[in-house]
């Protein structure tokens, strides 16, 4: 029988209410800040150098719209694997481990490119390749942000992580510009290799301490299938990663196909190029300043569905703009209502995910922003390809206005109604035979005596119970009603093990706890619902 243990809050109090910066007072959030910025630093001198150098071999739409797609690719065909990994593992290793390929892959295409042994198919094959340390790295840094800063001040942690992103936007093409002008893209990925390195050596140093369990380390393969398990569960959070595809898909049609829009304007070239990218990337800062303010005045919905629509505004301007000075301003406003959409997103999808699930789960999320932003950055280059950027660029703004209005019904905030903290409500059962802990199933039985005039109602809620049971890791459920005492049911669950088992204690929290509650409340009488646990057996056929 579970005890009745009041769910307390492992986050720190939060301070006063502080600036958009406020998150950087807490020391090792601030390292890992600056080694964040250093790392989209390095991406997004990829970016350039390969766009850039992807002209030179190749002056077909759909090639350079490619960089993109095998840049972002990686984090949509490795988002479940680099999530399980980073919930099973010690988070800090596998975080150094991303950036020592990260270098490794830089290393390689520095002496490609200097060799001059580069091929557009060549290029795309090691975009890809240092996709897959993005695809790695950006799981286990969403799921480390929670540990570090109050919940309070998630959203702004969250923004700032925006800036770092949109900063490294800014700096990063204007070095790489500097240094492609001055010896070639082959250099910028030298300096790739290098400042990765120096991530990891700062990473080396922090001392991270791990969260302790008695129970071994989830397994691989059970990990993925948890992860998907809890995706399939929860309505609620398909929905945010719904939103998440319909905006990116559309939104990257500018991204994807700003080198061709740049070379375009009248006297294009790489400094044009670098030019447009840093002032998207300033709408972006400026937006996560702004973005505190404009909480005050409106919520997540609000702010996303407003971003959605002038996102979709400045793609069209840009569409329009028959110079580099009235494109500019579009840029500012893309950088702008990105920030705040995809910050929108990511707080939402953040909050709905409890600690022990988080980084599955924003891989998922990363999946579904990358996957649409590589699905889209093909599309919209195949557009461009059979008609014109600029037709390209028309048809992805009027999409995004369609698809908002088939998905704003889907609200950011049902997903984080939940209180996930964690609550240690179930009490260990006794063991009295031998039981192997990962060997043999495990089936939990919970009897309910209950008035049979409110079945149907105790039934709807049973049906809630079958989500959260699955969720958690349980491998099936079913309800049984007693045909001969029609108040008498039967909740029955089966876990692959005794481990899987005890995992199931140690992921319970409030809301869970609340749930308990509302169905104990069905029972009859004053004894609680019997639980019974029956471990599978094997027996000799025939």
């Amino acid at each position: 029988m579970p005890a009745k243990i009041p769910a307390t809050s492992s986050m720190p109090t939060p301070g006063a209410p502080g600036s958009a910066w406020s998150p950087l007072r807490h020391g090792v959030f601030r390292m890992l800040w600056f080694a964040w910025l250093t790392a989209n630093l390095c991406m997004w001198m990829n970016d350039v150098a390969a766009s850039w150098l992807m002209l030179s071999l190749s002056d077909k739409p759909l090639m350079v719209a490619l960089v993109q797609a095998a840049a972002t690719l990686p984090v949509f065909l490795l988002g479940a694997p680099s999530g399980a990994l980073a919930d099973i593992l010690d988070r800090r290793r596998y975080f150094i481990a991303t950036q020592v390929w990260v270098a490794m892959v830089g290393a390689v295409l520095c002496l490609v490119a200097l060799a001059g042994g580069l091929t557009p198919t060549l290029l795309l094959l090691l975009t890809f390749a240092n996709g897959i340390g993005l695809a790695m790295r950006w799981p286990v840094f969403s799921a480390l942000v929670p540990e570090l800063v109050p919940r309070a001040e998630l959203g702004k942690a969250l923004a700032l992580n925006g800036v770092a992103m949109n900063g490294a936007r800014i700096v990063g093409p204007m070095i790489a510009g500097v240094i492609i002008g001055w010896g070639g893209s082959a250099y910028v990925f030298l300096l790739n290799a290098l400042l990765s390195m120096l991530v990891a050596l700062a990473l080396i140093r922090w001392k991270h301490e791990s969260k302790v369990s008695t129970l071994p380390a989830e397994r691989f393969f059970g990990a993925m299938r948890v992860g998907f398990q809890y995706f399939r569960q929860s309505p609620e959070f398909r929905g945010l990663l719904l939103r998440a595809v319909s905006f990116f898909l559309f939104s990257i049609a500018a991204v994807a196909l700003l080198p061709l829009v740049a070379k375009q304007l009248p006297g294009g070239n790489a400094s044009t190029f670098t030019l447009l990218l840093a002032t998207m990337g300033g709408g972006a800062i400026l937006s996560a300043m702004l973005l505190p303010r404009v909480r005050q005045f409106l919520g997540r919905d609000q702010v996303a569905q407003y971003g959605i629509l002038l996102n979709a505004v400045a793609t069209l301007w840009l569409a329009l703009a028959p110079n580099l000075w009235l494109a500019l301003p579009a840029l500012l406003l893309s950088g702008l209502t990105w920030l705040a959409t995809a910050n929108s997103f990511s707080v939402s999808v953040q909050l709905s995910l409890p600690d022990w699930i988080r980084a599955r789960g924003m891989s998922m999320y990363q999946m579904a922003m990358m996957g649409g932003s590589a699905i889209g950055a093909a599309l919209w280059g195949q557009v461009a390809s059979l008609t014109d950027i600029r037709t390209s660029l028309i048809v992805a703004a009027l999409s995004a206005v369609l698809a908002l209005l088939l998905v704003r019904r889907i609200p950011l905030e049902a997903a984080v109604r939940r209180d996930l903290t964690p609550s240690p409500f179930w009490k260990m059962p006794q063991l009295s035979v031998q039981v192997e802990p990962h060997r043999e199933p495990v089936m939990v039985q919970v009897e309910f005596r209950i008035d049979p005039a409110r079945a149907e109602e105790f039934m709807a809620l049973m049906q809630e119970s079958r989500g959260a049971r699955l969720r958690n890791g349980a491998l099936s459920w079913e309800l049984f009603q007693d045909v001969a005492q029609p108040g008498r049911f039967v909740e029955y669950f089966v876990d692959g093990s005794w481990v899987e088992h005890m995992r199931q204690h140690e992921r319970v929290t409030a809301h869970d706890q609340a749930l308990w509650e509302r169905k104990q409340a069905f029972q009859l009488g004053d004894q609680a619902p019997s639980i019974s646990h029956f471990v599978a057996r094997r027996v000799r056929r025939g």
